[in-house]
């Protein structure tokens, strides 16, 4: 199958990181980690949840691929990417191309 094109996360220099807005956290009544927004709570799955631990605006979308082959047996780069765009479309995510953000 080929390579979807990434719009936001581009060639994995991208930085990705939770917008102003958004907030992950766990929550302890559904025993989850959720992403809220000011419109909606997303109850995420545990991948999901390690994914977005990791977009810190300091680590490119492919040292957050590389950190999770770390952690799992099977890692799908393109399925990483693919979740990334999918928040970025749903401005959940901001995507910096250029420097790591500055703390």
């Amino acid at each position: 199958m080929p390579s979807t094109p990434h719009v936001q996360t581009g060639d994995g220099a991208a930085r990705p990181h939770l917008a102003r807005h958004v907030r992950l956290r766990f929550d302890p009544a559904r025993q989850r980690h959720v992403l809220l927004t000011p419109e909606a709570v997303s109850v995420l799955n545990g991948t999901g949840a390690a994914i977005l631990g990791l977009c810190d605006g300091t680590r490119t979308v492919s040292e957050i691929a590389a950190e999770l082959h770390g952690r799992y047996a099977r890692v799908d780069d393109d399925e990483v990417r693919l979740f990334l765009d999918r928040l970025a479309a749903r401005r959940c995510l901001e995507v910096d191309q250029g420097e790591a953000r500055r703390g």
